[in-house]
């Protein structure tokens, strides 16, 4: 846009236009409380002379939540360390220093109620400093990328001197104020700040990937700030009609709406419509909300109320967590006595989604951090450093998602979140996690963990997680067995009926207690294999049928059981998964299956005889059939 249509536009309230000298001096009094615009919407132009005019402005009050520029506050203003009091809502780069060493301040509260603190008087403010698009003409200029809290803390304001900047993207929904209701502006020219995340290293990609497998099509997706949170994005190309409510998001969403995957349109709120309350990233998302119907922003007293979130079916909520202890409680804001960042939108989306149908809460933490001296620690700890904050309690707690794995904690007694999180925790920390558990009897003293033939913690191989759908046209995850699979297989046993005890077992077994399910959870993947069959119903995961192989004193031959609930019979179950045994049987080394089966059990005889394996051994006896069939064709 030309200088002259430029002028043209605020022609009409050129009184208000003022030098960025005469906004601080004619505004700003010794002891104010002033907001300063938050995120990538900072106003640079008035912030500098803020600080330039600093030593004339003692007993100030900055309020930030979230700040991003380079703009260090107390080193261009000659390093007076009083100068300026800063009160950060959630901490950003440019204050974390100097809240770490005591110069600042950090307020803990929920992003969804920020805005009221200030509405209902309780925090009096009296001057917001804020960057704005040029007024339409009707006179409304938008507060662009970042609506959140600026839009309410300007309302709220004694004074509001805006920073109008032509390149701020002109972005739709409640987000808009009116030149009547600014104060004084300054007019500016500097391009909007960017943010990149980085690149994902592997460790993000996989907790991405495991992520990305608990998002469903059709599925409201919210992502948290975070290098995971965004790389999850890069993992949900192939999923259909995704829609966005989230307090921000980043270019990753754009490109997922070029390629048809964000479409809104199965969303239960606002349908066809990307909710957000501010954006972070970079020029090319900046022009694509700029003016696009598809986007509305809104003030995150509505965005991040847990109420209006869980109207979004199938609402999801991605955010990143600092460490996570054995019972699910989630440290986000604080590494042990030292604030990090803050409690943001965290709570706010995890509560709604878990209210919502059909939601899923989802924390992501990577298993393991290295200090700068080079060592390295489990971020999923026995207990919080002392001085940690607990963001995420353990009754909110749902999904937790490491590169090793998911944890679902809701609803869990505390042996079983302890279980869950050691499986998911790094290998080498397992052991210690377990002797902790059992020290503070979170668990049962013999508990145990599976052990390689190296000594080593068994690592769970997710390459062979799949499903299948069967001839009823119900489809079922297949997975190999974990130890926290125990109560499960209990279940399942205790589902079978004296017959099929007596066919698996020959004798009509009456109890399957742990010390008889151990064996089958507690695995040396190197060595056995066995898969479950799981259903999931109304959220409730039941495992219904199991097949796997043991090794024997043979080194080149494994002995096979299955075992498969009566309701899910004669589905292609079992077919199935002595396939799927076959193939890692081979890619185990071994050359042979081999078992004993009764006469009776005329279901299981025709699984085997017709495989399609030529069988070595085939011996009847005493109404029993050995077989023993090679693993080749």
């Amino acid at each position: 846009m030309s200088n002259t249509s430029i002028q043209n536009r605020l022609k009409k309230y050129n009184k208000k236009q003022v030098s960025a000298d005469e906004a601080i001096k004619k505004f700003i009094r010794p002891g104010n409380r002033i907001f300063i615009d938050s995120g990538c919407a900072e106003p640079i132009d008035l912030t500098k002379k803020l600080i330039e005019f600093g030593p004339q402005l003692p007993d100030v009050e900055i309020l930030h939540f979230l700040s991003l520029s380079d703009l260090d506050y107390y080193e261009t203003a000659g390093g007076i360390e009083d100068l300026f009091r800063h009160n950060a809502f959630f901490i950003g780069k440019s204050l974390r220093k100097y809240i770490r060493e005591g110069q600042a301040d950090y307020t803990p509260m929920l992003l969804s109620e920020i805005p009221k603190l200030f509405k209902s008087g309780r925090m009096h403010l009296d001057i917001a400093l804020v960057q704005v698009s040029l007024p339409d003409k009707y006179g409304f200029c938008s507060f662009g990328i970042n609506v959140d809290i600026a839009k309410p803390l300007a309302e709220s304001s004694e004074f509001v001197v805006a920073e109008i900047n032509p390149k701020m993207p002109r972005t739709l929904g409640n987000s808009f104020i009116h030149m009547d209701d600014i104060d004084a502006y300054i007019l500016s020219d500097h391009n909007i700040i960017e943010y990149n995340y980085g690149e994902p290293d592997e460790t993000a990609k996989k907790i991405a990937k495991f992520a990305a497998t608990l998002v469903e099509n059709e599925s409201t997706i919210q992502m948290g700030i975070g290098l995971i949170p965004n790389a999850v994005t890069t993992e949900l190309k192939e999923k259909k009609d995704l829609g966005i409510h989230s307090e921000v998001f980043s270019d990753g969403i754009v490109e997922l709406v070029e390629e048809g995957v964000v479409t809104c349109k199965k969303k239960t709120l606002h349908k066809d419509k990307i909710i957000c309350s501010f954006v972070m990233g970079s020029k090319k998302l900046y022009d694509f909300v700029n003016n696009n119907p598809m986007v509305e922003f809104h003030p995150s007293d509505y965005t991040n109320d847990p109420y209006i979130i869980s109207q979004n079916k199938r609402q999801v909520a991605i955010n990143a967590a600092l460490s996570v202890d054995l019972t699910g409680q989630v440290n986000s804001d604080s590494i042990g006595y030292t604030f990090f960042s803050g409690i943001g939108g965290q709570v706010d989306f995890i509560r709604g989604a878990a209210r919502a149908k059909y939601g899923k809460p989802i924390m992501v933490i990577p298993s393991t951090a290295t200090l700068k001296d080079g060592t390295v620690i489990s971020r999923i700890v026995p207990f919080l450093e002392p001085g940690s904050g607990v963001v995420i309690t353990r009754g909110d707690v749902h999904y937790i998602v490491s590169e090793w794995g998911i944890a679902y904690l809701y609803g869990k007694s505390i042996r079983e979140r302890v279980l869950q999180m050691i499986n998911i925790a790094h290998p080498d920390f397992r052991e210690e996690l377990l002797e902790r558990a059992k020290k503070w009897k979170y668990i049962y003293s013999d508990q145990q963990l599976p052990i390689s033939i190296d000594g080593r913690v068994a690592i769970y191989p997710q390459k062979y997680e799949t499903t299948l759908k069967l001839k009823n046209n119900q489809t079922i995850k297949i997975r190999p067995v974990k130890p926290t699979d125990e109560r499960l297989i209990q279940e399942l046993h205790y589902s079978l009926d004296d017959k099929d005890r007596y066919l698996r077992f020959f004798t009509p077994m009456k109890d399957f207690r742990r010390k008889k399910i151990t064996p089958m959870v507690n695995i040396d993947y190197l060595t056995d294999m066995i898969l479950v069959g799981i259903s999931e119903e109304n959220g409730e995961e039941k495992i219904i049928a199991m097949g796997g192989f043991f090794k024997t004193a043979q080194p080149s031959l494994a002995e096979l059981l299955f075992v498969v609930h009566r309701e899910w019979r004669g589905l292609g179950l079992s077919k199935f998964l002595l396939q799927l045994l076959v193939q890692i049987g081979r890619e185990l080394n071994y050359k042979e299956f081999g078992g004993a089966i009764l006469l009776e059990n005329k279901a299981m005889l025709h699984i085997i005889n017709s495989s399609g394996y030529t069988q070595k051994l085939k011996r009847i006896e005493g109404g029993v059939t050995e077989f023993v069939f090679s693993l080749s064709k």
